[in-house]
């Protein structure tokens, strides 16, 4: 169960990035006319290589030769000019290949990497590694108490990035035709990839009417739109799969829970849209190598984002970074971060839903063999007879003992 559900998170998670880059692609929300001229001083310099190259230092960024170096630097393929003069004595500038430089710039794709490796190592070594982890799992804590202490100013931040973002624009309605192209193009990614990933993928596995489950799981839907908070959704999201829907309380308990945390597919596709997004607005040239960074590093940040409002918005510093795109330029999203919010929150939870059912469905065969379905179905959910039966065990085991 375990396996099909990392499966189809992670499934969704590579469809919905790769949509939502398509989108952008097509549609070009991004116009660098609308750009505040005087926001930023420098402009990062384009990639002057080809794909092989920007896939070579794509890999190259996987595995950093020093993590402490990673953290402030990232490798590229460093070019020379050369001044070519043809027969016709026309001269032209071609790049040459020089070696190996390392840029300003987090190495945020070798950090993920490397975490990734170490967190698997650390699960592979059992009980040895138990310090080690909660170690870990404490520094985690106390960041988490600083960044709870921090968010109590962030309206006041908030307000401030926003009032200068629009002090700055030249062309207000222009500005507006740009964020609302963005919106559109947002809205349009997620309700894509809810009607033909998530709805076409439940219909292939369960081959069950989909319009009835999403009927059923309308009020965790509003629900999910009103606080934009998987979290907060979660009670309703296992009543209407539990009770409307008719899904293994077995398979809901446990795939629920970790898809609140892991499976953002509304959330990648959005930071995705975004980076390349503000590359436009910049008028900064994505090639493929950019394409493939931003790909993974949305995934990566989406898993990592914690299952609050707005909390995106902060991984997608990781994003920026990743291809030098300039950080600052969040803060225009700021201003409509909190409406696109709500419509994350709802594809993040159908995707969970859908991926509970699917699960479900592909399971039948395990859960059937489990000895837990007879004690459920006897039970019919009653608290009462639950007491019961660990009475009986109780009992049983007890006996056995004596």
């Amino acid at each position: 169960m375990g396996s099909k559900a990392l499966l189809y998170y992670f499934s969704t998670t590579i469809l919905a990035t790769i949509l939502g880059i398509i989108l952008v692609c097509v549609i070009h929300p991004g116009d660098p006319k609308a750009n505040p001229k005087d926001q930023f001083t420098t402009k990062p310099d384009a990639f002057k290589g080809d794909t092989i190259d920007a896939l070579f230092d794509l890999v190259r960024n996987m595995f950093p030769d020093n993590l402490v170096q990673a953290c402030f630097q990232q490798a590229r393929t460093s070019f020379n000019e050369i001044e070519v003069t043809d027969e016709n004595g026309n001269k032209t500038v071609e790049f040459q290949q020089s070696g190996v430089e390392y840029a300003d710039g987090m190495n945020v794709l070798g950090l993920i990497t490397f975490c990734i490796c170490f967190g698997v190592c650390m699960t592979k070594m059992g009980e040895v590694a138990q310090p080690l982890i909660a170690l870990i799992s404490a520094l985690n804590d106390i960041i988490m108490k600083l960044v709870l202490f921090f968010m109590w100013y962030s309206p006041v931040g908030i307000f401030f990035l926003i009032v200068s973002n629009i002090l700055t624009i030249e062309d207000l309605a222009a500005t507006g035709k740009v964020m609302g192209m963005f919106i559109f193009t947002v809205i349009s990614g997620l309700t894509l990839h809810f009607l033909i990933t998530l709805v076409g993928l439940y219909f292939l596995f369960t081959r069950k009417n989909p319009l009835v489950f999403v009927r059923n799981m309308l009020p965790a839907m509003m629900t999910a739109f009103g606080t934009a908070s998987s979290t907060a959704t979660l009670p309703l999201t296992f009543y209407c799969l539990e009770e409307k829907n008719k899904i293994d309380s077995r398979v809901t308990r446990f795939v629920i829970p970790i898809g609140a945390t892991v499976n953002m597919d509304g959330t990648a596709l959005y930071e995705a849209l975004t980076a390349i997004f503000i590359a436009q607005l910049n008028d900064i040239p994505m090639n493929l190598g950019n394409m493939l960074t931003i790909c993974i590093t949305s995934i990566a940040a989406s898993v990592g984002a914690a299952s609050i409002p707005s909390a995106g918005l902060v991984t997608m510093i990781l994003v920026f970074t990743a291809v030098g795109l300039p950080t600052e330029q969040i803060s225009l999203i700021y201003t409509i971060d909190w409406f696109l919010d709500r419509f994350r929150t709802m594809i993040n939870v159908m995707g969970d839903s859908f991926g509970a059912a699917i699960v479900d469905a592909m399971s039948q065969e395990e859960l059937r063999k489990s000895p837990v379905v007879a004690i459920s179905k006897n039970l019919n959910h009653d608290a009462n007879d639950q007491s019961k039966l660990a009475v009986q065990i109780d009992d049983k085991v007890a006996d056995e003992q004596v």
